[in-house]
C-alpha cells in the first residue's frame, strides 16, 4: 500500500491482510485492491497534474494521448497502473 501512498497519492482508507481500500477523492467511492491467486490483474488510470514528473519519479516514460500524456507501470502486484493528465484538454480534467 506504501507503493500506492507514494507513487499515485492516495490515501489508504481500509487495510486487512486480504484487500485495501484507496481514497481517490471527490464522489468516487474508492479502488479496492485484493490479495488472491485467482484475480486477474486489473488497469488502472489516476488523473495527475503533470505525468511527465510522474513518469519521471516512477522510472517510466510517457506516451500521447488526445487530452495530455500517460505513464503507465506495473504495481507490486501486476495491474497495470496509468498516470495520465489533462494538459492538452484542461477543460475535461477533474482536478
Amino acid at each position: 500500500m506504501a507503493w500506492y501512498e507514494r507513487v499515485a497519492g492516495l490515501r489508504v482508507t481500509l487495510r486487512t491482510p486480504d484487500l485495501a481500500v484507496l481514497d481517490v477523492g471527490g464522489d468516487v467511492a474508492g479502488v479496492v485492491l485484493v490479495r488472491s491467486e485467482s484475480v486477474t490483474p486489473a488497469r488502472l488510470w489516476f488523473e495527475v497534474a503533470d505525468a511527465a514528473a510522474v513518469a519521471r519519479e516512477v522510472g517510466t516514460t510517457t506516451f500521447p494521448i488526445p487530452t495530455g500524456l500517460t505513464a503507465e507501470v506495473v504495481d507490486p502486484w501486476g495491474n497495470k497502473v496509468g498516470f495520465t493528465d489533462y494538459t492538452l484538454r484542461p477543460e475535461l480534467a477533474r482536478r
